[in-house]
């Protein structure tokens, strides 16, 4: 077989009747020798002589691998010129030639010196040539070949790729797509079967499979479950030679996880959950913690819990622990042990993320009881009421108890209470209260005029546990006791005219009570009783309001009405009534009429306070009232440089009766009729505003100057 394998072709050039014959005649690859012309041979019978050809020759192979002890030989090569008398000479050039391929000068054999790979270079490219030894010429022409290195089954094949990672869903049905695998032989995959790779599982079975040629890697058992096996690791072997004996092989390891799906329900590990709670315990605070059982994982294994509606779960919530997926049971409402003592209901847990295929299973969901016991805590007292409000009369003596609070200790081991005052609420110490009892009683004399309202804090505390404290508020509203006399409100100085009439209204007073007045308090007004001997004046009550009447004339006759400019201060009063209107905004203050010596004498400025209602008086006609305007001007000019002056600019002052007002003048100033001569019928027709004063000056027909009120 090496014979056949290694051996080319040689050369033998038979000159009996001219015939070129080769050993191993190749039809693949040809080299020719140059035509030559006949060379008669004497003593021999001359004929036609064939054209000879120089060599021919294939392409040579040698073994790849080759491990024995002489040079691997590779071939012959021979010219027809060489009469084997040692003057041709043959020449190697080319791919390894000298280092890899060698050849005999002489007798043109070819050997390889080294081993070689065919992996590594699978082909040589040489060139051979036949020259004179004498000359060195060439005998023929340079020609080319090539060596081939002819392979062997030398390599495994090799997975490039592993090891391999893999995941499936679990419960997969059977076939189910895992993986694809490939391996690769770096044997010549054109000769032979050295590169023919064949796929197996060494590890792994009977859960998966795989295809022998492609490498495809499927499930082979149904319904593999992950909460029963997650992990799997498989061992794939590739064999050359089609799997044959005396094939190489390769193994790869593949990894292989079973992914969650949600196929599991989740379930409470016991059907029933006790809990202790203290009474204590804060309203929206965590007071337990139950879990419900999933074997999924991720997603599949979230909890919804739930309390189910029904009697006892109205005071709970409950929420999930995103981390540890427990239901978190959570306070709504204050528990006291002496309400009740123990609450039952019911708690659902179910997936929040559903899977279709899994449906059939049954309801994604379980239920459990909880059982929540109430412990009794030592807690402060309770007071009966949120605050407590109380009452007591001004002036009332010390030491008069006023009213009570009251608290209790609910626990089951009730304690008595002890009652004392916040001293940061009664820093005046107004009050005292009883210890025992918690009766609260006046410490000081109330004066509601300067304080109406007492608002302090009651503190409660246990007996047997001094540290547990509550706290109330309590009010206390002083009442009023009538101990002020009705006083006039403001000082009044009045002035009428000698010729006043019988029944003319000249003053209207009011008065005021410092007490807190009931609703609908009147006071009664009358002269006193040294004014009776002289009834030259009378008043009428009308709704808390006096309105003084000219009783008598007088009969001594008074001093002429201006006996100066300076007197004509006596003569002039401001009204109070009303004014001309928004259109009026000429007014001028009477009040800088008063005494002139008085206003150089104090020099303090003085804010003038507006009385109350005054109803008009009659005045003499004034035939000319140039001195008034005089007198007002030269005020006005001595108030606009003194600083110290009333700010007359804030006040609505009456020097003219102004304009707009539907009730024109009412002033006596510039008019030129006589008392006489005034009728207030016109009075009632000008509304309610002035509805009174209709009244009083209709009275005046009617007038007894004897009845005095």
């Amino acid at each position: 077989m090496l014979t056949r394998n290694c051996l080319s072709l040689l050369l033998w050039v038979l000159f009996d009747g001219g015939l070129l014959t080769p050993l191993h005649p190749q039809p693949q690859q040809t080299l020719e020798a140059e035509p030559r012309e006949n060379v008669p041979v004497p003593g021999r019978r001359s004929f036609a002589q064939r054209v000879k050809r120089g060599w021919v020759w294939n392409q040579f192979f040698v073994l790849e691998e080759y491990m024995g002890s002489e040079p691997q030989y590779v071939g012959k090569l021979h010219s027809d010129l060489d009469k084997g008398v040692g003057t041709v000479k043959y020449t190697l050039s080319g791919d390894g030639a000298g280092t890899v391929f060698t050849i005999d000068e002489t007798t043109g054999d070819i050997h390889a010196i080294r081993s070689l790979d065919r992996e590594e270079k699978p082909f040589y490219t040489l060139r051979a040539q036949a020259v004179d030894v004498d000359t060195k010429k060439p005998l023929e022409p340079e020609s080319e070949f090539i060596i081939k290195v002819q392979d062997i089954n030398d390599n495994e094949p090799k997975f490039l790729d592993g090891p391999y990672v893999a995941s499936v869903p679990e419960m997969s049905p059977v076939g189910a797509y895992v993986l694809q695998v490939k391996a690769t032989d770096a044997d010549d995959p054109t000769y032979g079967n050295s590169a023919r790779v064949v796929y197996s599982i060494l590890q792994g079975q009977p859960y998966f499979s795989i295809d022998p040629k492609t490498g495809v890697i499927r499930t082979a058992l149904p319904n593999m479950d992950r909460e029963v096996k997650e992990q799997y690791q498989v061992l794939i072997q590739a064999k050359d030679m089609g799997g044959q004996l005396g094939g190489l092989a390769g193994t790869t390891t593949v990894n292989i996880t079973l992914t969650d799906v949600n196929d599991n329900p989740p379930r409470f590990p016991k059907s029933i959950f006790h809990l202790k709670v203290p009474e204590t315990s804060l309203v929206g605070s965590a007071i337990g913690r139950i879990r419900a059982v999933d074997p999924d994982y991720g997603k599949n294994a979230e909890i919804e819990y739930n309390i189910v509606p029904g009697d006892g779960g109205n005071l709970f919530d409950i929420t999930t622990d995103q981390n540890t997926q427990e239901g978190i049971i959570k306070l709504k409402k204050p528990l006291d042990f002496e309400t009740k003592k123990v609450y039952t209901f019911k708690v659902e847990a179910s997936n929040l993320h559903l899977d279709h295929r899994f449906h059939s299973v049954g309801p994604f969901k379980d239920t459990a009881t909880v059982k929540i016991n109430v412990l009794d805590m030592d807690e402060p007292p309770v007071f009966s009421k949120p605050v407590y409000t109380m009452e007591v009369y001004e002036d009332t003596p010390v030491g008069t108890i006023i009213g009570a609070v009251t608290a209790q200790d609910l626990d089951a081991g009730s304690s008595s209470v002890r009652y004392f005052i916040d001293w940061k609420s009664d820093v005046d110490s107004y009050f005292t209260i009883d210890a025992t009892e918690g009766t609260i009683a006046t410490n000081e004399l109330l004066d509601r005029e300067s304080t109406a309202q007492y608002n302090f804090s009651i503190i409660a505390s246990k007996f047997s546990n001094p540290l547990l404290t509550s706290k109330v508020n309590v009010i206390i509203n002083v009442l009023d006791v009538n101990e002020f006399p009705p006083e006039i409100s403001v000082p009044y100085e009045t002035s009428v005219c000698e010729n006043a009439k019988p029944g003319q209204v000249i003053q209207t007073v009011t008065a005021v009570d410092k007490d807190l007045s009931p609703a609908g308090q009147r006071f009664s007004f009358r002269l006193p009783a040294e004014a009776s001997n002289k009834p030259n004046f009378t008043v009428h009550d009308y709704r808390i309001i006096v309105v003084l009447y000219v009783a008598l004339q007088r009969q001594k006759k008074k001093d002429t009405l201006m006996t100066s400019k300076e007197d004509i201060r006596d003569n002039v009063i401001h009204y109070d009534d009303e004014g001309g209107g928004e259109e009026d905004t000429q007014a001028f203050d009477i009040g800088a009429l008063r005494n002139p010596k008085v206003i150089e004498d104090n020099k303090i400025r003085r804010d003038i306070k507006p009385d109350m209602l005054r109803f008009p008086r009659q005045r003499p006609p004034v035939e000319d009232n140039t001195d008034i305007r005089d007198f007002i001007n030269q005020r006005l000019q001595e108030n606009d440089v003194d600083l110290t002056a009333p700010p007359y600019d804030s006040l609505a002052t009456y020097a003219y009766e102004g304009n707009g007002s539907v009730a024109e003048s009412l002033s006596s100033i510039d008019s030129l009729t006589t008392e006489a001569d005034q009728d207030y019928d016109y009075l009632s027709d000008w509304g309610p505003r002035f509805k009174i004063l209709a009244d009083m000056f209709g009275e005046e027909e009617s007038y007894n100057p004897d009845k005095v009120t």
